[in-house]
């Protein structure tokens, strides 16, 4: 009798397992098979790159700079690079990285097309975010999905390799905002907060 109980039990408890692991998201799907693939991306955009000091970071973008390639953007810790999307509309891109231990574990970035007004329907967040994601795809590859809250209020692309996670998601009426995250690190800091 208990053996049959005992028996019953565990194969109750096989399928709630098999259950919870039917029921993961896509999103962490591609999250767990990209870390476990054990590759390392790193690259960012213009010569940057995930794991780059800050020395490095800030001699890159000085040497930019005196090219005329980047600019100092409107706030003290910003960077302004004015990108050619592809529908033609031209745009900012502003970003300055986050550091962890002196090294770059994250890189923001802000994009706004130059002519944006609320009038201007060619010019609107939606198309914003259709062109950046078509230019991450031109630079980083295909492979976006997307996810959203459960009641579908924010939608965000996402695409992972090995450690690099890029996501995408309207900020503000103007503006779209990317994250590149290195995985590893967040889940370190998220291990050990400071």
């Amino acid at each position: 009798m208990k053996i049959q109980l005992l028996t019953k039990y565990s194969s109750f408890l096989a399928l709630i397992l098999l259950g919870l692991i039917g029921c993961k998201s896509d999103y962490q799907k591609m999250v767990d098979e990209e870390m476990a693939s054990g590759k390392t991306v790193n690259e960012l955009f213009l010569g940057l790159e995930l794991g780059m000091n800050k020395k490095d970071f800030f001699d890159t973008c000085w040497e930019l700079n005196s090219e005329g390639v980047l600019m100092n953007g409107p706030t003290e810790l910003s960077v302004e690079y004015e990108v050619n999307l592809p529908s033609g509309n031209p745009a900012k891109m502003r970003f300055y990285p986050k550091f962890q231990d002196d090294k770059i574990y994250m890189m923001p970035m802000e994009f706004s097309y130059n002519g944006w007004a609320p009038w201007n329907e060619e010019l609107s967040v939606e198309n914003l975010r259709e062109d950046v994601l078509e230019l991450l795809k031109e630079w980083y590859g295909p492979g976006f999905i997307e996810v959203s809250n459960e009641d579908k209020s924010q939608i965000a692309f996402v695409k992972v390799d090995g450690n690099r996670r890029i996501r995408v998601f309207k900020k503000h009426i103007s503006t779209v905002r990317v994250e590149i995250l290195d995985l590893v690190v967040q889940e370190k800091i998220e291990e050990n907060p400071s």
